[in-house]
């Protein structure tokens, strides 16, 4: 069994940077996927950015150029540098992996941008 925890959030002003963690425990061999996404009230988990095999990566387009995704190879599997932050950026992100076929989720760290 996986398990995930995220850090690296908090309150920030807009224009600030923030990154954000992810950290598991037990063995991570065999990942073939990890995503950040963001929830906000009311509304479905969305990913934001994800990065697979061969350091493919993908961004959705609200966080283009100014988010990166980076794999670690430590317990620290990917890290979610967010830069140029907007009120609008505000959310819980959670990282997701899969791991040898399975799918495991942190629970969460808050990020609120204000203005």
């Amino acid at each position: 069994q996986v398990q995930l925890v995220e850090s690296g959030g908090g309150l920030v002003q807009t224009g600030e940077s923030r990154r954000l963690s992810c950290a598991a425990s037990g063995s991570i061999a065999g990942v073939n996927f990890v995503g950040w996404f963001r929830q906000v009230p009311g509304k479905q988990r969305h990913l934001v950015a994800s990065i697979v095999k061969f350091n493919t990566t993908y961004y959705a387009d609200s966080v283009k150029g100014r988010f990166t995704i980076s794999r670690d190879g430590a317990k620290n599997m990917a890290a979610l540098q967010m830069d140029s932050l907007r009120p609008e950026d505000s959310g819980v992100y959670y990282c997701m992996a899969n791991i040898r076929g399975s799918t495991y989720w942190g629970q969460g760290t808050q990020v609120t941008v204000s203005s």
